[in-house]
């Protein structure tokens, strides 16, 4: 078993349990592991009311009643069925995994600006935070989100074909032993998004293939065994959001409106609460009312005959199947004496569900089932391939008899980093390769059952803990610990990258261990052994949050020095542009004591640090170099570098930035992703930031007033290439002088996001009726005018539909229809050319109609489509031009494409 296996097991509140065939152990590490997983999913988050308590021990006497093991397949992050999943794992006690192939990383941020890959950070933190009520698994593929696709063989040319996708479904099917797998997609054009249909095309292939020892023989070798589902169901076969379906195109209608007396709610409504933490994509305010909510699917493959009524329905997915404790004797047919075992043990299961509030009587009966389990597991020999799958299972039934026997003991574990509290959210405490810090631990226990209680740290391979303090009465016992890091301990990051993330669509693994995960594990874990029963808990940090209010994190690894650049892109225009400033920021992680010099002649002590600008071949950064000294851990210190080109041609270049402390040089810093309602982790980046000098023509005198919407980074590179831009507050366009700006823009998705945008349409139109430009960028399609419908809400001068027409393909060809505007000549001329090396996409949210007062400046279409006209539209109102573009410039730009930068100047500037 690997070290990260080990590690995963035991923090997702594994009993690891050894595997006693003789022959079998080296194949049977790789699943214990991943059969040693907690029902909720990840230990970033902190378990639900529901999972607490009474509620608790009632969800996990569900789950000792099935060995019925299911896994969904999506694409991105909120395609998942939440309802169904939640029916199953909460209603049923099915132990579920849902892997979704990518994080989403390609998507809109309806929250901000972050794109790309810390946007699949935080969408990863966001999916986890909704698993915690489905009460599922979560896994994912090497392959990533790169925008949207609109076929399947986009997607798998991107993807760089089937394979790679599939292979880690493959490997999550041979892990996890589903007895059913489910596309959530039906894999046709009926799906929409080419992603979708890959991921329903891609679950049909891996259902056959994981069984088949043949594919994927490097599982095989590494100690996979091959696994075969019994069933294969398809979603979407009566449009995605459909209560109704005709009898015809389903196999199984579930009811996910149901009560569930324990969740104290509907399983829909359920799902919905873990739904809206998926806030950077608009999923906050989403609601099911109360009543019948039903899903459908249909069955498409299976390896055996299940039972239908005459309409050709089933009742459950596990129809045909024998998911009870006793049904594994099927497994070993040539054993005749399991399954009066495995009935004795199905029988201190019921027994402990029957014993109610009667803790002893519960733990009494449910410590006689673990005994059962346990023996059945020391059975020696070798192992047929049913004699595997029963051992596989009961493993899993002994985790979670465990889990149970925690949940009656009231039994309750914490470890809490010793120090001071962060002050901010970025100042939590962070653990620094070479140094050490104390941890306190404290085991409780509501009732007493054990007479024996101990705990110990779980600690990644070369770290060393010491004992410093221990105290103990009836029902707690506390340990202190001293924890010494090595000075080569792996930093807590993503394990996952891409070198371009505007153009890759696959990630690299950087750590093999990790892959599938959401994230690397933290990395200290404190197990309190009660004798019979482990523990877990994961070792935590208190900080503040933004809002002031205490509440933790887990412990994470940093680097001694953070070192990012400001910004980490730059737009500097060939000639006539002001002289670009590198703003370098730097933070320390070290605490006061670690911060006494240890100065070296020439050489720099652990409380400084010399930071240097590396520019490109005859350019020049001044000053050449700056000491920065640190007092305190938190401290963040930045430096501004002027740079300066002895020459500027278009094209793209580097500036890097190093900061030397000791002997060691750092270069590269970290962001926190957070939110209060979700978990944290850290997203690196290199300290170098990547410049595109532009050969574009600004207007002087040009003044645009900027009211951002979701979120973007056009006004800081409009500031970049001399343009006088401001923001706007949203809240102060009631008040602010318009007339001074000779331009305003609205920011990408404006209405859909900024209520006071919408109160002020009015005077907006306005200002363009008497002589301003304004610039709307792209928006979506609400519910309502007040929610931002742009159609509903009627804010564009003249009479408009705005659609989902969109081009998706980057390097579309795009057609100037009107070549003698002046947009196409003034200050800058644009030509096909400009149209070369966009990146993800052309644009989005196109109109389908517009009024006769509307001119049609561009032609994009994607392959094999008709004709798109209504992506950048131009009016003249009053004395104004009013102008609708939904071409992509908000990605465009801060990618530093010269083209889109020099039309978006034209878009602004008056003729």
């Amino acid at each position: 078993m690997t070290s990260r296996q080990a590690a995963a097991g035991a923090l997702r509140g594994a009993t690891a349990i050894a595997l006693a065939w003789a022959l079998a152990v080296s194949t049977a590490s790789v699943a214990a592991a991943e059969t040693a997983q907690t029902p909720a999913g990840d230990p970033y988050y902190a378990p639900l009311p529901q999972e607490t308590g009474a509620a608790g021990l009632k969800l996990m006497l569900r789950r000792l009643q099935t060995t019925g093991r299911l896994m969904q397949v999506t694409a991105h992050p909120d395609d998942e069925d939440g309802g169904m999943l939640t029916l199953e794992s909460r209603g049923k006690g099915v132990s579920t995994v849902l892997m979704t192939l990518t994080r989403g990383e390609g998507g809109q941020n309806k929250l901000g600006s972050n794109l790309f890959d810390v946007l699949g950070v935080l969408r990863t933190l966001e999916l986890l935070a909704s698993d915690r009520y489905y009460g599922v698994e979560q896994r994912f593929s090497r392959v990533a989100d790169f925008g949207y696709s609109k076929t399947s063989e986009e997607t798998f040319q991107k993807w760089h074909g089937h394979d790679i996708a599939l292979a880690d479904m493959v490997r999550v099917i041979r892990t996890f032993h589903p007895d059913v797998l489910i596309a959530r997609f039906s894999g046709t054009e009926r799906d929409g998004h080419g992603h979708h249909q890959a991921s329903a095309m891609l679950t049909k292939e891996a259902f056959r293939a994981a069984g088949d020892p043949k594919r994927f023989p490097e599982q095989i070798a590494e100690g996979l065994q091959p696994w075969q589902p019994k069933k294969l169901y398809v979603g979407n076969v009566c449009g995605f959001f459909s209560n109704t379906c005709d009898a015809a195109n389903y196999t199984i209608r579930l009811n996910t409106g149901v009560n569930d007396a324990v969740l104290g709610t509907s399983y829909i409504q359920f799902a919905m609460k873990g739904l809206r933490h998926q806030l950077s994509q608009g999923s906050g305010s989403w609601t099911v009312e109360p009543g019948d909510r039903f899903t459908h699917y249909k069955l498409v493959d299976s390896v055996l005959d299940s039972p239908k009524d005459k309409d050709g329905h089933e009742r459950d997915f596990f129809d045909g199947m024998d998911t009870t404790v006793p049904g594994l004797a099927a497994l070993v047919p040539d054993a005749p004496w399991l399954r009066g075992k495995l009935e004795e043990i199905q029988g201190k299961i019921n027994a402990a569900e029957r014993a109610g509030t009667d803790a002893a009587a519960a733990d009494a009966a449910l410590a006689a089932a673990q005994g059962l389990v346990g023996n059945l597991t020391l059975v020696a020999g070798h192992p047929s391939p049913g004699q595997w799958e029963m051992i596989f299972r009961l493993n899993s039934l002994l985790s979670e008899i465990e889990q149970a026997r925690v949940l009656v003991a009231g039994a309750k574990l914490s470890a809490v980093v010793d120090t001071p509290v962060g002050a901010a959210p970025d100042e939590a405490f962070m653990a620094v390769p070479g140094q050490s810090f104390e941890v306190t631990a404290t085991l409780s226990v509501g009732r007493v059952f054990y007479k024996h209680a101990n705990i110990h740290l779980q600690l990644p391979k070369g770290w060393k803990s010491e004992e410093l303090k221990r105290e103990q009465s009836r029902k707690e016992l506390t340990v202190r610990f001293r924890v010494q890091v090595p000075a080569k301990a792996q930093i807590t990051r993503p394990y996952w990258h891409r070198d371009d993330p505007e153009r890759d669509a696959l990630n690299i693994v950087d750590e093999a261990n990790d892959q599938g995960f959401p994230f690397p594990p933290p990395p200290v874990a404190a197990i309190g052994d009660l004798s019979e029963v482990r523990v877990h808990a994961i070792c935590m940090v208190r900080n503040k949050n933004a809002s002031g209010e205490l509440s933790e994190r887990p412990l994470a690894v940093a680097t001694a020095f953070s070192v990012m650049l400001d910004p980490s892109e730059q737009v500097i225009p060939m000639v006539d542009g002001p002289t670009p400033a590198v703003k370098v920021a730097v933070s320390s992680n070290l605490d006061p004591a670690d911060l006494q010099a240890t100065h070296r002649e020439g050489d720099p002590g652990k409380d400084e640090g010399i930071v240097r600008a590396e520019v490109p071949a005859n350019w020049r950064a001044e000053p050449p170099a700056v000491l920065m000294q640190f007092h305190a851990r938190g401290e963040k210190q930045d430096s501004e570098f002027k740079v300066t080109a002895a020459e500027r041609t278009e094209g793209r270049q580097s500036i890097r930035a190093t900061l030397k402390s000791g002997h060691t040089n750092y270069a590269e810093g970290y962001s926190v992703v957070t939110r209060e309602d979700l978990g944290t982790f850290y997203y690196y980046q290199p300290a170098e930031q990547r410049v595109s000098i532009v050969d574009v023509k600004v207007p002087k005198d040009l003044k645009v007033g900027y009211i951002m919407g979701a979120g973007d980074e056009i006004p800081t590179v409009l500031q970049q290439i001399g343009i006088d831009a401001t923001l706007i507050p949203a809240e102060k366009l009631t008040t602010e002088d318009l007339s001074k700006y000779q331009t305003l823009v609205l920011g990408i998705r404006a209405y859909d996001t900024q209520k006071d945008v919408i109160a002020n349409n009015k005077r907006l139109l306005e200002y363009v009726q008497a002589g301003g430009r304004l610039v709307v960028q792209y928006n979506t399609l609400g519910y309502t005018a007040s929610a931002g419908d742009f159609n509903a809400g009627k804010f564009t001068p003249y009479p408009a539909t705005l659609s989902r027409a969109r081009v998706s393909v980057e390097d579309a060809p795009v057609k100037i229809l009107e070549p003698a505007n002046a947009i196409f000549h003034s200050p800058n001329e644009i030509t096909q050319k400009d149209f070369d090396g966009w990146v993800q996409e052309r644009g989005l949210y196109f109109m389908s109609q517009w009024d006769a007062n509307f001119t049609p400046l561009l032609e994009s279409h994607d392959p094999g489509e008709g004709e798109q006209k209504g992506g950048l539209l131009v009016a003249h109102y009053g004395k104004g031009t009013y102008i609708y573009t939904g071409y992509a410039f908000f990605r465009q730009l801060p990618a530093g494409v010269p083209g889109a930068v020099r039309l978006f100047v034209n878009l602004l500037s008056r003729e």
